[in-house]
């Protein structure tokens, strides 16, 4: 069997709805994976698109506003991959931002990712079993950014709970990792490639000169999940077409 393959794997995609989560969730069937794909909107697009492919895929109503959410997953499925995909995020400038809007993006992006890793880890610790964890991190784990202070807060402390969470379960057989995606061709995006000036300025700092597709981070993710990553451990993969680079 190839180190790139997921059969016999149940895979767990939240934000699975559309996008980059879409992709992954995609990806993942195509590799051989069962794949549960979660989202708090209909996710039924993205298992019909693994079904109609041969794969085997599930939908699954999971908002995780609610940081606790997916905890109760993991004590009666046996679930190998978690893909820590769903997001969200508020923009203002810093002194007209709002704890509403601080606290609702640190409870998806940082405090659902945490407790949901934890589930899932326990899970697997208790049974002897191994897996693997797919945290999605960004451009903002290492930049500032303007306007998004709770998102770039929360996306360094994906980065810094990805290497947390290695160190302590690398030795233990499960591995955790993140994808730092780079400017991607997807819903959330149209906007800035809508606006000429803001899009030809984001393509020239780009080395690759494009903007990325959800299949390049689709396909990291595979081989994060996959046994061709299993010496992979606490890595931040940039997935930017060159751009922290430049």
């Amino acid at each position: 069997m190839s180190r790139f393959s997921l059969e016999g794997r149940t895979a767990l995609v939240t934000g699975a709805n559309t996008g980059i989560g879409q992709a992954i969730a995609v990806a993942m069937g195509a590799a051989g994976a069962t794949v549960i794909c979660a989202g708090r909107r209909s996710t039924e697009a993205t298992v019909k698109a693994i079904q109609d492919d041969g794969g085997a895929a599930e939908a699954l109503h999971l908002d995780l506003a609610d940081p606790m959410a997916a905890t109760p997953l993991f004590e009666d499925r046996e679930i190998d991959v978690l893909v820590n995909n769903a997001g969200t995020i508020r923009r203002a400038e810093v002194t007209d931002f709002t704890e509403a809007d601080w606290d609702a993006v640190l409870d998806i992006n940082l405090k659902s990712l945490f407790f949901t890793s934890q589930a899932f880890g326990k899970a697997i610790l208790s049974r002897g079993g191994s897996g693997k964890i797919v945290n999605i991190a960004s451009l903002l784990s290492f930049q500032g950014g303007i306007r998004v202070p709770s998102y770039t807060a929360s996306k360094h402390g994906v980065a810094g709970l990805t290497k947390l969470l290695a160190n302590e379960w690398a030795a233990k057989g499960i591995n955790v990792n993140a994808i730092a995606p780079g400017y991607i061709a997807t819903n959330n995006t149209e906007a800035l490639r809508n606006d000429p000036e803001r899009s030809r300025a984001i393509l020239d700092r780009i080395p690759a000169g494009r903007w990325g597709e959800a299949h390049d981070i689709a396909d990291s993710a595979v081989f994060l999940a996959a046994p061709a990553s299993d010496y992979v451990h606490g890595a931040i993969l940039n997935v930017d077409g060159g751009w922290l680079a430049r």
